[in-house]
């Protein structure tokens, strides 16, 4: 027979045992019993200075959440999974604990409040540790792009040879992605960081509670503004899930790239031995495993979004329970793009430069025929028609299977005698790629600017991760030793 759940008094019969395992969410919610312990430490705190529960009773609450939490560190606080929710387990351990007083935990507030409370505590600290990784991983591409800003490899449009840039602006090109993808995360944290305990089920309570001491003994900003919206709404989950959607997809971009510059075409790279696998029948092989998986999890992150996007689809105010169902998807998502992203920072950070290669394969694509016009347009000819020139010069090369640079001067001035002995200068792939300083350009000049930019935002963002989880730490302290 199934334990007694907290509103079982409304009915005659408990639960049948199949109904109880189709409605737990204890398997996951399980995952949010510390937060569930600090927010009843805050609730009972508050209950008590406003003098809504006596003074002694307050006190056996407090000892006894203390001690489950003591319980919880030491990793021996068991689930009975005959009732179905870590809320239930939390407060039935409590009154098993300290008797009757255990059931004034409750006052002035439902489950509908608390599970928004606890959920939105666990996304704080698993988004910040999201950017932790992230920031991790960019610390990887900013070290690479430090050790090469004058390394030279083809840059790609459609996956064709394009123009040549520097693997300094390449990594950096990642690192402010991943720059975005973290700042999504903070700014998401900074504007669900408002505190729901109190809104009670959906029409707030009829006791003199102060939800502003509430909220400021979890780190919360402020209290939510409208009961019915916080107990009701979860757009906070679902931006979360978009954001870990986001990075994982510049995850996946940057592990397809690796692939391709590990592979035998392109020889860009060589992955390091602790982050390859081999093969059962082939032994000759190194594959990009670690890159290949994280680019497959991709798909369950963004599987994530689209189950919360559903499950939160027309839904009326206020609460329904559907919204137990937003909790999986989420957790998953985060931590399966904070593993991802501490792992590739180790594969950035271990994996070779083949410096050599990505010279010699500017050699293919005729990726300076852009600079070849702007040298044309320099002599007076208009890009227009000097795009057309250079056409016919690529067309002629590839015919001949050379390259821009192994035309003669007297060939080169076949297609306009405006062409000089310079124009071996202003077409050479090191020439191509110091000329093109302007602001976010690819020269060593203005990368050593996106460098110094990307290092600052990093300093910045970790400087404000930090103070986050100081403010935390001090609230967690306060509520389990003052």
């Amino acid at each position: 027979m199934a334990g007694k759940a907290l509103w079982s008094g409304r009915f005659e019969e408990g639960m049948d045992e199949g109904t109880l395992e189709f409605t737990s969410s204890l398997d996951v919610d399980s995952r949010m019993a510390f937060y569930d312990i600090m927010g009843s430490l805050a609730h009972v705190r508050m209950l008590k200075a406003c003098r809504i529960i006596p003074e002694e009773d307050a006190d056996a609450i407090t000892k006894g959440l203390r001690e489950l939490a003591q319980v919880l560190k030491d990793g021996k606080l068991d689930m009975d999974y005959t009732l179905e929710d870590i809320h239930t387990n939390i407060e039935v351990k409590l009154t098993a604990m300290i008797g009757p007083a255990g059931g004034k935990l409750h006052t002035g507030r439902s489950r509908n409040d608390q599970v928004a409370t606890d959920f939105k505590m666990y996304l704080r600290d698993a988004a910040l540790n999201a950017v932790d990784a992230i920031d991790r991983l960019i610390a990887s591409l900013q070290d690479v792009a430090k050790n090469n800003a004058e390394t030279v490899l083809p840059g790609f449009t459609h996956m064709q040879h394009a123009q040549p840039v520097t693997l300094a602006q390449h990594m950096l090109a990642h690192a402010f992605r991943f720059g975005r993808d973290a700042d999504r995360f903070m700014d998401a944290v900074e504007r669900m960081n408002k505190c729901p305990l109190g809104s009670a089920a959906l029409a707030g309570t009829t006791y003199r509670i102060d939800r502003k001491l509430t909220s400021d003994l979890l780190g919360f900003r402020d209290p939510t503004e409208n009961s019915m919206d916080t107990v009701g709404s979860r757009d906070f989950v679902t931006e979360l899930a978009f954001d870990a959607s986001q990075a994982a997809i510049s995850l996946s971009s940057i592990c397809e790239e690796l692939v391709y510059w590990s592979s035998q075409e392109f020889g860009f790279v060589t992955m390091d031995d602790r982050y390859s696998t081999g093969s059962s029948i082939m032994p000759q092989k190194k594959n990009p495993d670690i890159c290949e998986l994280v680019r497959g999890k991709t798909g369950a992150v963004i599987g994530g979004l689209v189950t919360m996007l559903v499950t939160t689809k027309g839904l009326p105010l206020s609460y329904n329970r559907d919204l137990q169902e937003d909790k999986r998807a989420v957790m998953d998502s985060i931590q399966t793009v904070t593993d991802c992203a501490n792992i590739m920072a180790k594969v950035v950070a271990t994996m070779k430069v083949n410096d050599g290669n990505m010279l010699e394969a500017t050699r293919k694509g005729f990726i300076n025929a852009t600079d070849l016009a702007d040298y044309l347009v320099t002599k007076g000819i208009p890009f227009r028609e000097a795009h057309g020139i250079v056409g016919e010069a690529v067309r002629f090369c590839e015919s001949q299977k050379i390259a821009l640079d192994d035309l003669t001067l007297e060939q080169f001035k076949g297609y306009s005698p405006l062409i000089e002995e310079d124009v071996f200068t202003a077409i050479s792939v090191k020439a191509c790629v110091e000329r093109r300083d302007s602001y976010g350009g690819t020269s060593p000049a203005s990368t050593d600017v996106q460098l110094a930019i990307s290092l600052q935002e990093l300093f910045d963002r970790e400087t404000a991760v930090r103070q986050k989880d100081m403010l935390f730490e001090k609230c967690w302290d306060v509520l389990l030793n003052q």
